[in-house]
C-alpha cells in the first residue's frame, strides 16, 4: 500500500472514530476558555485516555503531540462557587461516542485530583495543531488568557500565586469571620483616618469569610485558590498589611482608642507605604532594570497640570456669551427720567452649613458663578501634576486602563496644609473657581480605586505653589504593581525632582477630602436665584 494510499486509509479510520470532531470540539472549549482556570495534581492523563478506547485502536492514538496536549492543558479546571472543580476541556456534551468513555475517564480524574496553582500561560496556541500531514488536539485561546507581564514569566507569577494561597490560608485562620466584621464596621464608620485605603481588603476579605462558611478539605482549598487568583496585588497578605494591624487589636481585643492611636501611628501620610530610610545600591540596581524593562524613564519627568488636562468635570461656569450689539432705545427723548430708580441689589444671606454632598446635589448644577473665601490659615491647598511626556508608559494604577484615554494626572498636599500666600492667594479674598472636579483615581473606573480614598478639588484662578522647587510628582502608594518592589528607589527619586511649568499649571486648588474633619471651607454661588454662600463642614 503507497504512502497516500495509507493516509487515506488512516484519515477514514480517524473520521468513523469522529477524532476530527473532537478535535473541533477542542478548539471550541479552548477558545470558550476564561480565567481563572487552575492546574491540578492529576497525573498520567494520556494513558488513562487511551486505556478508555478498544484495544485494537490504541496503538493509533499513541502520539507525542497530544500526550503534551494532555499533559499541559488536560488537568485544567474551574472552580465553582460551592468549591467543586469542573474540568474545562472533557466535559460530557458534543464528545463523539468513540472517545465518549475514554473522556469520561479523563475527566473523573481530573475532577477528583487536588487543585494545585493558578493556571497561567503565554502560550497564543494550546497544542501543535498539525505535524507534517497529521492533525492533532489544539485550540486559540481567547487573548485574555495569554499571560504578558512587563517583568515576570508566568511560572514566577504562578509561583507567587501559590505563596499567597498558603498566606492568604493563614490569615483566615488567624482572623475569624466576626474580627472581620468588627473590622469592615470600624472602616465604614470612617472612624479611622484615611480607612479607605484598607476598607476594600477588608470587604474582600469578609466576603470570603463568608462564602467558605461551613465548607472543609478539597472545596474549602478550592475557594481560596479562587479568591487568589482574582485578588488585587497584596490583598492576600493579610497578616503583613495595615489590615492585619487593625485585626491584631481587634483580636487581641484592645480599646477603641487604643486601636485608633496604633492606627494613625502607622497610616500617617509620612510613613504609610513610606520608605524609611535611603534606598541601597542593590535597590537602585534593581529599580535601574525594572525601569528599563518596563521603558519608563521619561514617565518619571512630572510637569503642572493645567486646566485641559482634566478628564472629569463635576462643574465648570457656563462659557461667557458676547454681548448684544446694542439697539437703538424706544420711546420718547425724556423717557429716562421717568421713575429714575438705582437698580436693585441682590440679598446676600449669611452663609448656610451643608455639607458637600448635599452641595453638588441641589447647588452646583443651577451654579452659574462659584467663588472660594481663601481662609487666613492653614488649608489643603494641592498641586495636580501630569506626565511631561504624554506618550510615556503609565505608571500610576488609574493610567492607561483599558478602553479609556491615558490619564497621568496625580496630585500632592503638604502635610498640615498650606498658607495662602503660598498658592499666590491672599487670604479674606474671593477667589474664582474655574472647575470642580474629583481627584484623578474617579475620572474612568472609579470603583476600582475606592482605596486612594475621596476627594473634590475646586480648581482656583491664580493658584500656583510659590514655594516649590522640588518633590511632589507622585506617591509611591499610587504607582503601579510593577514597581511596588522598588518603591524607595522611587520615593528617592521624585523626592529630589523638579516638577516643571510651575507658572503655567492652571490646575491647582483646594481639597475636601471625605475624611478631613470639620472643612469650615466657605465658597459664594451665583446663580438665575441671585447670590447666596455657604459653608461646607463636611463630606456627607
Amino acid at each position: 500500500m503507497s504512502v497516500r494510499s495509507t493516509i487515506t486509509h488512516v484519515s477514514e479510520l480517524e473520521a468513523n472514530d469522529g477524532y476530527p470532531a473532537l478535535e473541533d470540539v477542542v478548539r471550541r472549549r479552548v477558545a470558550a476558555v476564561s480565567v481563572p482556570v487552575f492546574e491540578t495534581a492529576a497525573d498520567d492523563l494520556f494513558l488513562t485516555f487511551l486505556a478508555g478506547l478498544p484495544e485494537h485502536r490504541h496503538q493509533h492514538y499513541v502520539c507525542h503531540a497530544c500526550r503534551r496536549f494532555f499533559e499541559r492543558y488536560g488537568g485544567l479546571v474551574s472552580v465553582g462557587e460551592d468549591g467543586a472543580t469542573q474540568s474545562v476541556l472533557w466535559g460530557a456534551a458534543d464528545l463523539p461516542g468513540f472517545f465518549a468513555d475514554a473522556l469520561a475517564a479523563v475527566r473523573a480524574k481530573v475532577e477528583r485530583a487536588k487543585v494545585a496553582g493558578v493556571f497561567l500561560c503565554g502560550d497564543k496556541v494550546w497544542g501543535r495543531p498539525v505535524t507534517g500531514t497529521w492533525t492533532h488536539l489544539s485550540g486559540v485561546p481567547d487573548p485574555t488568557m495569554v499571560f504578558t507581564h512587563p517583568l515576570k514569566t508566568a511560572g514566577q507569577v504562578m509561583a507567587e500565586k501559590r505563596e499567597d494561597f498558603v498566606t492568604l490560608k493563614r490569615g483566615l485562620a488567624e482572623f475569624p469571620a466576626e474580627a472581620v466584621e468588627q473590622a469592615v464596621k470600624v472602616l465604614e464608620a470612617d472612624a479611622l483616618d484615611r480607612g479607605e485605603k484598607t476598607l476594600g481588603v477588608a470587604r474582600w476579605l469578609l466576603q470570603l469569610h463568608r462564602a467558605i462558611g461551613w465548607s472543609k478539605g478539597p472545596a474549602r482549598d478550592n475557594l481560596v485558590w479562587r479568591a487568589v487568583a482574582t485578588a488585587p496585588p497584596g490583598w492576600c497578605h493579610v497578616r503583613s498589611t495595615m489590615i492585619g494591624t487593625l485585626l491584631d487589636d481587634i483580636v487581641t481585643g484592645l480599646p477603641f482608642d487604643s486601636i485608633k492611636a496604633r492606627w494613625a501611628a502607622k497610616m500617617h501620610p509620612l510613613q504609610y507605604q513610606r520608605p524609611t530610610a535611603s534606598p541601597s545600591a542593590g535597590a537602585i540596581a534593581q529599580a535601574e532594570k525594572v525601569v528599563a524593562q518596563l521603558d519608563s524613564a521619561g514617565a518619571l519627568r512630572r510637569r503642572f497640570a493645567r486646566l485641559e488636562d482634566i478628564l472629569a468635570f463635576l462643574w465648570r461656569p457656563a462659557a461667557e456669551e458676547a454681548p448684544a450689539k446694542a439697539e437703538k432705545p424706544a420711546g420718547g427723548v425724556f423717557d429716562h427720567l421717568k421713575g429714575n430708580r438705582a437698580a436693585v441689589k441682590p440679598v446676600e444671606l449669611p452663609a448656610a452649613v451643608m455639607t458637600w454632598e448635599k452641595f453638588q446635589r441641589t447647588v452646583l448644577p443651577g451654579a452659574a458663578a462659584v467663588e472660594f473665601l481663601v481662609p487666613s490659615g492653614q488649608v489643603p491647598f494641592y498641586g495636580m501634576v501630569t506626565a511631561a511626556d504624554p506618550e510615556a508608559p503609565p505608571i500610576l494604577q488609574w493610567d492607561g486602563l483599558e478602553g479609556h484615554q491615558r490619564n497621568p494626572a496625580s496630585w500632592y498636599f503638604y502635610h498640615g496644609g498650606s498658607y495662602a500666600a503660598n498658592w499666590n492667594l491672599s487670604p479674606g479674598s474671593w477667589c474664582k473657581v474655574n472647575a470642580a472636579c474629583l481627584a484623578p483615581p474617579a475620572w474612568q473606573e472609579p470603583e476600582k480605586f475606592k482605596h486612594q480614598g475621596d476627594k473634590v478639588f475646586f480648581v482656583l484662578e491664580g493658584c500656583r505653589d510659590l514655594r516649590h522647587e522640588r518633590g511632589g510628582g507622585f506617591f509611591p502608594e499610587c504607582l503601579r504593581s510593577e514597581y511596588h518592589g522598588v518603591r524607595s528607589v522611587m520615593e528617592a527619586y521624585v523626592q529630589s525632582a523638579t516638577i516643571a511649568g510651575k507658572d503655567e499649571g492652571t490646575a491647582n486648588g483646594v481639597a475636601l477630602q471625605r475624611n478631613g474633619g470639620d472643612w469650615g471651607l466657605t465658597v459664594r454661588v451665583r446663580s438665575a436665584g441671585g447670590l447666596a454662600t455657604y459653608r461646607l463642614d463636611r463630606w456627607d
